[in-house]
């Protein structure tokens, strides 16, 4: 990366990333909501992984840093690939079935347990317990009306936990002489996972997405989704995960059940109800009541050790 534009990623907030990243995660998926009556749901699918792995090819040609990397590097970006496509998957099959915001809010709950791991204040310890009511608020729907629906929002759920865990993991790892730059290695390696995603995708998703081969708006339509959906979000979860530390970065995705929310609303027409504000309010609330403890910073592996392999 040329020094002026590692100067310009650095002097953007890191919130800045973070909040484009939360609108993007659920704008995506909404526009994929009304293309499923055009579109298969897996090929859907396909179009947003596949599409993001040309992106990222054409762009950062992920393939030269890949050289560079160990064997079990390389072996944990193909976990990482399965894992998005596995991810990716789960959730287009549950907002299938069930509202965006409901999908959004059960998404969350397995980011209480990584801010929660990182909570060494009240303070903090007050905002998480704000925030859970909130989403619990937002959870408030006939999940036994959608049994198979509340089973696929759960299982995004848990890798959607993984994959914080993984992609925050990537984007802090410090390139040998880069000490204390925000790097762009993170991205580079995001965009080989999203390579194996999209053979991995390929596999089921071809099929689906066949009939919209021969109609170019919809074939427009699903590289919009693709765009909107895995990379813009990807991109700028790395450059805020490179400089917020996991906890905090945990806790402000308590936001995205309130984007769901208002993108189902405005996008979908999906209006939410009296219990759904109050549960937004109490998201924001805990938000906004949450800081960094002085001590929680980012680890770098160098100074972790083993404990960056988990």
């Amino acid at each position: 990366m040329q020094p002026g534009a590692q100067g310009r990623i650095e002097r953007i907030p890191a919130t800045s990333y973070f909040f484009t990243s939360a609108v993007f995660h659920y704008l995506g998926p909404s526009m994929a909501v009304l293309l499923f009556a055009r579109v298969d749901v897996l090929g859907v699918v396909w179009f947003r992984i596949a599409t993001a792995a040309v992106v990222f090819a054409a762009w950062r040609r992920p393939w030269r840093l890949v050289r560079r990397l160990s064997v079990p590097q390389r072996w944990r970006l193909v976990a990482l690939g399965v894992l998005l496509a596995a991810m990716n998957l789960a959730f287009y099959l549950a907002i299938d079935r069930l509202p965006l915001a409901t999908v959004g809010a059960i998404e969350f709950l397995g980011t209480v347990v990584l801010a929660a791991l990182g909570v060494r204040t009240r303070r903090n310890a007050f905002a998480l317990a704000i925030t859970v009511g909130g989403v619990g608020a937002l959870s408030d729907v006939a999940l036994v009306a959608h049994p198979l629906g509340a089973v696929l929002a759960f299982a995004n759920c848990a890798g959607f936990m993984a994959y914080i865990v993984v992609a925050h993991r990537i984007a802090n790892a410090t390139p040998p002489g880069r000490d204390n730059q925000v790097s762009t290695d993170g991205i580079d390696q995001l965009g080989a996972a999203m390579i194996v995603a999209a053979l991995v995708v390929s596999t089921f998703g071809v099929a689906g997405a066949s009939p919209a081969f021969g109609r170019p708006p919809l074939v427009l339509a699903g590289i919009g989704v693709g765009v909107c959906s895995s990379v813009i979000p990807y991109v700028t979860d790395q450059l805020a995960m490179a400089r917020l530390p996991r906890a905090t970065f945990a806790l402000m995705l308590a936001l995205l059940p309130a984007c769901a929310t208002a993108i189902g609303l405005v996008v979908l027409g999906q209006v939410p109800t009296a219990l759904d504000a109050v549960g937004i309010g109490l998201v924001i609330a805990g938000v906004a009541v949450h800081q960094p403890a002085a001590t929680d910073q980012r680890a770098r592996p160098e100074a972790a050790g083993s404990k960056q392999e988990r």
